[in-house]
C-alpha cells in the first residue's frame, strides 16, 4: 500500500486568476490594455494602498506613472524617477526585484514616495530587450508579503513583460507600413486611410477639411547637378521642416517623389490659405545644410482644396489640390493656389 504525501497546491482561485491573467495578455496587442489588464490583476490578487505602473522613458532613461490605482495617483501623475533613484528606479536599474517591509529603514523610499509609505513591493517588467518598467506596490497588507504571493508577482510581471514587448513590436511593425522611408512622415498609403476617416467626420459633423498638395520646383536639377544621394538628403530635410511647420493637429505625408501632402482637419478654406502661405514663406527661406557642406534652398508650388466646398470624397478633394498645384506650376511656380 502506498503511504500519502502531502501535496502543496495552488488555490482554484489563484489558478483562475492566472489563467484569465494570460488569455489576457495575449489576446491583445494594445499597450493600453495590456497595462490595464496588468494592474487589475495585481489588484486583485494583493491587497493594498496603491498599485502602480511605472514605465521607462528610454530618451530620458526616467521611469513615468503610466497607471496608477488608489489613493495617491493623482500626486503621482507627474512625477518623474530617474533611473537608479528611489525604489523604482533601483529596481529599473538592476533589473531586481526589492520589498522593503519597512519603509523607514530604507533611505529610497523616503527619497521617493514620502512619508506616507510603511512598506512596498517593487517588480521589474524585465523582458528579452531589457527592463520596460516597474510594478510598485505600496503598502501591501503584511501577511500578504509572502513568499507565495512574491511568486504570483514574479509570473504576473514575466507575462507582462512578454506582452509589453510584442505590443512594441507590433506597433513598429504598424508604424513601418504607413511611414516612407526616406523622410520618414507618413506614406500615401496612410494619407488615403486617414483622408477618407476625416471626411467620413467632416461630413457628420460639417466641419471643414483643408489639403495641401506640394511639389518641389525643378527638383530634377538638385539630382543632376549634386547626385541622389544628395537629393534624398534634401527630400528629408524638406519632408522634416514641413513637419515643424506645420500645426500639432495637422497631418504630414509625402505622396511620392518631391511632392508632400499636409492635412488640415477643422480648417476653412481662408484659414487654410493664411496658414500654408505662412507655410510656404517658412519653407522657401530656409537654408539646408548638407552633409557634404552644400547650402541649399528649395521653391515649392502648392495647390489647396477643402470639404465639403471642394468635394466629399477623397479623390475628389486630392484631385482638386492637385489641378490647383499645377495651375500654378504653369503660372510660374513658387505659390499656393486656393481657387
Amino acid at each position: 500500500m502506498m503511504s500519502k504525501t502531502t501535496e502543496s497546491r495552488i488555490p482554484l482561485d489563484d489558478l483562475l486568476v492566472f489563467h484569465q491573467l494570460a488569455r489576457s495578455l495575449t489576446s491583445s496587442f494594445d499597450l493600453d490594455t495590456i497595462l490595464r489588464t496588468i494592474l487589475e490583476n495585481m489588484e486583485r490578487f494583493i491587497e493594498a494602498d496603491l498599485w502602480a505602473l511605472l514605465m521607462l522613458d528610454d530618451r530620458t532613461q526616467e521611469l513615468y506613472y503610466a497607471l496608477a490605482a488608489g489613493g495617491e495617483q493623482e500626486a503621482l501623475r507627474d512625477l518623474r524617477v530617474r533611473v537608479g533613484e528611489g525604489v523604482a528606479g533601483w529596481v529599473a536599474l538592476k533589473g531586481e526585484t526589492l520589498i522593503v517591509p519597512e519603509a523607514e529603514s530604507d533611505p529610497r523610499v523616503a527619497g521617493e514616495l514620502g512619508s506616507r509609505v510603511r512598506s512596498v513591493i517593487a517588480l521589474p517588467l524585465r523582458g528579452r530587450k531589457g527592463t520596460h518598467g516597474v510594478i510598485e506596490i505600496l503598502n501591501p497588507r503584511a501577511d500578504q508579503m509572502t513568499d507565495y504571493t512574491i511568486a504570483f508577482l514574479h509570473i504576473l510581471a514575466d507575462h507582462a513583460a512578454i506582452a509589453i514587448e510584442n505590443a512594441r513590436d507590433v506597433a513598429r511593425i504598424q508604424q513601418l507600413t504607413i511611414t516612407d522611408d526616406t523622410t520618414g512622415l507618413y506614406n500615401v498609403r496612410h494619407l488615403y486611410d486617414v483622408l477618407s476617416r476625416e471626411l467620413e467626420q467632416c461630413n457628420r459633423n460639417g466641419q471643414p477639411l483643408s489639403l495641401a498638395f506640394f511639389d518641389l520646383d525643378r527638383f530634377k536639377t538638385v539630382n543632376d547637378q549634386h547626385g541622389h544621394l544628395v537629393g534624398s538628403e534634401l527630400l528629408a530635410r524638406a519632408g522634416q521642416r514641413l513637419q515643424e511647420l506645420s500645426r500639432k493637429q495637422d497631418w504630414c505625408f509625402r505622396y511620392g517623389g518631391d511632392e508632400f501632402v499636409i492635412l488640415l482637419p477643422d480648417t476653412s478654406p481662408h484659414a487654410a490659405l493664411v496658414q500654408i502661405q505662412q507655410l510656404h514663406r517658412q519653407l522657401m527661406s530656409t537654408t539646408f545644410r548638407m552633409r557634404n557642406g552644400l547650402s541649399l534652398q528649395i521653391s515649392a508650388s502648392v495647390g489647396l482644396a477643402t470639404a465639403p466646398h471642394d468635394g466629399a470624397t477623397v479623390h475628389a478633394i486630392v484631385g482638386a489640390a492637385d489641378t490647383r498645384m499645377y495651375q500654378v506650376k504653369n503660372d510660374g511656380r513658387g505659390r499656393v493656389c486656393s481657387i
